[in-house]
């Protein structure tokens, strides 16, 4: 006997965002060095912010 099994899937709305989620991805995976160094940059210029 086989357990209970789910299939989920997208909706055709949710599909039709997966390009634009990818190049989302790809485009952060490019830039992440210059992201890192912004982070920093940011980080050292408001050393009271809570949020990391």
């Amino acid at each position: 006997m086989l357990p209970a099994q789910v299939d989920y899937r997208l909706t055709e709305t949710g599909a039709s965002l997966t390009h634009l989620v990818k190049a989302l991805a790809d485009w952060s995976l490019a830039h992440r060095a210059a992201i890192a160094q912004a982070r920093q940059a940011y980080d050292g210029d408001h050393p009271d912010n809570d949020i990391r």
